[in-house]
């Protein structure tokens, strides 16, 4: 697969990925409405990431991580039938320590509950981890179900897999939430067994999928299998990064709600429209690189992996730039008209402004594990990323306890968004570091002079984007309800903007933007040449 490939098959997952992005969005607005920054729905959120924490370590993480090179190479070095061997045995031993975990899980929630010293914030959040805990197991199966699919290129189903969460949620709050009366206790619980319908929908979705390309179930117990011990040792480095990096979620979750019981909403709902960007090529490109540069990585073709690994850079650079600039300038703008309705009033809005303008210039940073960590997985080591990862959950959970005791009280949770941009800015310079070293150079002036660039216009793009939104808006409400006139006027200026950008790029002839039109007109040109400092 050359590197045109693997940017087109990134948009084809992208497509799927911005559906699916498109149904968040649908979600959070139809949420927002409903619950807005309440204490039952900052309850949610944290009460959320328990099992996120455990799907990082079994699910998309780590362990589908250290699996797909593994059951690669097995079925390059050793046939299909011996690769689905390693598949049962994997998913038998991650399915019985899933359970124990969910009904370990659901006893001690259960019994915390009956202290007679539990606090009032702890007596919301748990009721609801211990709704959603026996979601770990469906999702984690369905994230291992999606890592064998990928490395059979069939990205498609896999990529639309995540799609079902928000389907499921967006039509419980249409039609079951409502029907369970005013209390919001009783609401957000709906919505908590909203999430755990909707990971068995996620996993049984798949199921046909494998059934084609070779699955069948069955229970393999032999985990004396030198290659499961394999893909268990691959995954202990990365499983005790993530496990860190997720507890310092947790962590900074109850931090912020100890900020306030607005503030782990707040920024819930601002990492959401930061995910919008960033899942629909961001996520796509990590997900299909992995598979690729494991297989490059099988044939010692390191200079293919170079190759790929600063084509996709410099493509994800050349479109998050801009969208980094149009989310700092248009927050305020961007927050009122998407999420401001029902439950979620003015004051919500400026609270989630303020945390989507310090998570924006993010999206620059964001993108380069998407890109660096499946490189090291490929090449087998999972140690070089966990430590790096270590060390920037360190600097982060130092820079938000600083942010909380430091800041003014509706801006804490701003300077713990911005805290974690810059966590992510250092983990991204020192995996592109430790990288240049295992592989050698891979483009950086290339990447730099790209970013450059995107800089430079996006710049342009932005003052334009500001100026056409206050210009449009102030103009229309004369004549419109205010809301209308946001729907023409926010949407118009961003539109506006990307024709600056990407007539910029044009007119100076920015090679990235024929990365991305080659791509989306799926035409084969020559490979890319090896880059080189």
């Amino acid at each position: 697969m050359d590197n045109r490939n693997v940017i087109r098959f990134a948009f084809t997952v992208g497509g799927f990925t911005m559906l699916s992005r498109v149904l968040g969005m649908v979600r959070d607005i139809l949420t927002a409405g409903v619950f807005g920054t309440s204490l039952a729905m900052s309850s949610f959120v944290v009460a959320f990431r328990i099992p996120n924490l455990f799907r990082a370590l079994f699910g998309e993480g780590a362990l589908s991580s250290a699996f797909i090179p593994v059951f690669m190479d097995s079925r390059r070095k050793e046939g299909e039938e011996a690769a689905w061997r390693l598949a049962r045995r994997v998913v038998t031993l991650v399915g019985a320590v899933l359970i124990g975990i969910v009904v370990l899980g659901i006893a001690g929630m259960s019994a915390a509950l009956l202290w007679p010293g539990l606090n009032a914030k702890a007596a919301a959040v748990l009721p609801l981890a211990r709704i959603m805990l026996p979601y770990v197991f469906f999702i984690c199966m369905a994230a291992l179900a999606m890592a064998v699919l990928n490395s059979y290129r069939k990205f498609s189903v896999s990529a639309f897999t995540p799609a079902l969460l928000n389907i499921t949620w967006i039509l419980a709050v249409l039609f079951i939430i409502p029907l369970t009366g005013s209390s919001p206790a009783r609401r957000i619980q709906a919505l908590a067994w909203t999430v755990f319908v909707a990971g068995a929908v996620q996993l049984a979705y798949q199921l046909p999928s494998l059934w084609r390309v070779g699955w069948r179930p069955g229970v393999d117990t032999d985990w004396r299998d030198p290659r499961v011990k394999q893909v268990f040792l691959l995954m202990g480095p990365s499983a005790l990064g993530l496990a860190v990096n997720q507890i310092n979620v947790m962590v900074n979750s109850m931090i912020a709600l100890w900020v306030g019981v607005w503030a782990p909403s707040a920024l819930f709902y601002a990492e959401r429209l930061i995910y919008f960007p960033q899942g629909i090529l961001a996520t796509a490109l990590g997900t299909v690189l992995l598979p690729v540069l494991s297989d490059f990585a099988a044939q010692n073709k390191h200079r293919e992996m170079r190759a790929a690994i600063h084509h996709g850079l410099r493509t994800l650079l050349f479109v998050m730039t801009p969208a980094a600039v149009g989310l700092f300038v248009l927050a305020g703008p961007i927050v009122q008209m998407l999420l401001e309705r029902g439950a979620f009033d003015p004051r919500s809005t400026v609270l989630t402004a303020r945390a989507l303008s310090f998570y924006a210039p993010g999206l620059m940073v964001f993108c380069l594990a998407k890109v660096f960590v499946p490189a090291f997985y490929a090449l087998q080591d999972t140690r070089t990323p966990v430590k790096i990862g270590v060390c920037g959950v360190m600097l982060n959970l130092t820079l938000n306890v600083a942010s909380a005791l430091t800041l003014p009280e509706e801006w804490r949770h701003a300077g713990m968004a911005f805290s974690t941009v810059i966590a992510e800015g250092f983990n991204g310079l020192m995996l592109a570091w430790f990288l240049r070293r295992a592989l050698g150079p891979f483009g950086l002036r290339g990447i730099l002079l790209g970013l450059a660039r995107a800089l430079g216009a996006a710049a342009a793009m932005g003052a334009v984007a500001y100026g056409a939104e206050r210009a449009l808006t102030t103009w229309l409400y004369i004549y419109l309800p205010h809301k209308i006139a946001q729907i023409i006027g926010v949407p118009a200026a961003i539109v506006l903007g990307a024709a600056v950008y990407f007539g910029l790029a044009r007119i100076f002839r920015f090679p990235e933007l024929g990365y991305v039109l080659d791509a989306l007109r799926s035409r084969r040109k020559p490979p890319v040449p090896e880059p080189v400092l």
